[in-house]
């Protein structure tokens, strides 16, 4: 009886340890991302340069993902957690800081590099944390990941309508998150390296009957951080809102999201995954129209509040899937998927950039829309797990 209590309190650490490393990474990222307009006119970048510069990201997740695929594999999952956050938290202070346009480029090099050690390892350690409660308790961990980005963007906010600069807001915040590293890491589970039974390429695709996971992950994350880098931007330059107006929108944005994940387990047990997803693609679709066929700031507002209410549950919803799969291992599935989520992730919002010095931003989100009918169009034939 005793053992059995004392296991249970072992899990439940588990949990909480694993939640704060997504904590850690929602409030990192987002605190990044409510400060990109400020770096954007601190260093006076045009959309162009902008778009040009957030491509060292995907370039540094990119270059990192085979090294990551081996450190997984060699070392527990637990200690590429304890480097990838180390390094995030580090870079995390230094945005503000820079002078130039390849200083930038250079920190968002090695930020791409270590978000991408930390989020394929803590999304390890969760789903082994999951395997421990016998459900699923990935959507739980997400939506933590979406409280952190919404604290991020609303101290964003603060910080801007104070007029701080973005290098003393930014280094507060890698302060405070290298403080939790260090006090959690000790309470993560202390897991072991899965051996190799086979040699896969660094750069594999997932299942065939996984794959369309994968897309419908990619399409939904290439929304998702576009919304993160260029929300505000459109908000500001589009709609004309205020610098502050515009952070408050992103903060609409991240609460909407927020609000989804935390509900979106009760509705999946009314509605169907199948039901959730096509649902989600729909909201997507018509928040992005609506902020681009009425750009003022009360009807953007309401676009920006169902897109994010679209992206909130899709991403933990594969994920979740992903996990329940007899035919692959876990864990390998999961970084699967994660990889070409990423891609989107990464590699689509700098793409906006070039679309919108091209044209404008109004057509960049045009495109984004066309992300939430593909999500649509892709639920149809997918195959629920038992």
């Amino acid at each position: 009886m005793i053992a059995a209590v004392q296991q249970q309190s072992h899990i439940r650490q588990y949990r909480i340890a694993i939640s704060v490393f997504f904590f850690i990474s929602g409030l990192g990222y987002s605190t990044w991302a409510s400060r990109i307009p400020s770096i954007q006119q601190q260093l006076q970048l045009n959309e162009a340069q902008l778009g040009a510069v957030l491509f060292a990201l995907p370039i540094g997740l990119m270059l990192t993902m085979p090294v990551t695929g081996r450190l997984l594999g060699s070392f527990s999952s637990r200690k590429i957690m304890l480097l990838g956050a180390m390094i995030f938290n580090v870079v995390i202070s230094l945005p503000g800081f820079t002078t130039s346009v390849w200083q930038l480029a250079l920190v968002l090099f090695c930020f791409g590099s270590s978000r991408n050690l930390l989020n394929l390892s803590m999304n390890a350690q969760a789903v082994q944390v999951q395997h421990m409660y016998g459900k699923s308790i990935m959507t739980t961990f997400h939506g933590i990941w979406s409280v952190a980005g919404f604290i991020g963007a609303a101290i964003g906010y603060l910080m801007v309508s104070m007029n701080i600069a973005p290098s003393w807001h930014l280094l507060a915040v890698s302060v405070l998150l290298l403080a939790f590293t260090w006090y959690y890491y000790p309470k993560s589970y202390a897991d072991q390296p899965l051996p190799q039974t086979e040699k896969k390429p660094a750069f594999s695709l997932p299942d065939k009957s996984l794959l369309r996971f994968s897309f419908i992950c990619f399409a939904c994350m290439a929304t998702e951080n576009t919304m993160y880098d260029w929300s505000s931007i459109y908000f500001h330059k589009i709609v004309g809102g205020t610098g502050a107006a515009a952070t408050a929108a992103f903060v609409v944005y991240m609460i909407s999201m927020t609000t989804g994940r935390f509900l979106g387990d009760r509705l999946v047990v009314r509605l169907g995954i199948k039901t959730m997803l096509r649902n989600s693609g729909w909201l997507i679709l018509i928040g992005l129209l609506l902020a681009i066929g009425l750009p003022y700031p009360v009807t953007t507002g309401i676009g920006y509040m169902f897109t994010g209410l679209g992206v909130s549950c899709v991403v933990p919803l594969v994920f979740s899937m992903a996990g329940k799969s007899k035919q692959t291992n876990s864990g390998q599935t999961l970084a699967s998927i994660s990889t070409i989520g990423y891609l989107g992730f990464l590699m689509v919002p700098p793409l906006i950039g070039f679309v919108a010095q091209a044209s404008s931003l109004r057509w960049s989100f045009g495109i984004m829309a066309v992300c939430g009918l593909a999500i649509i169009l892709m639920v149809n034939g997918l195959k629920e797990e038992p």
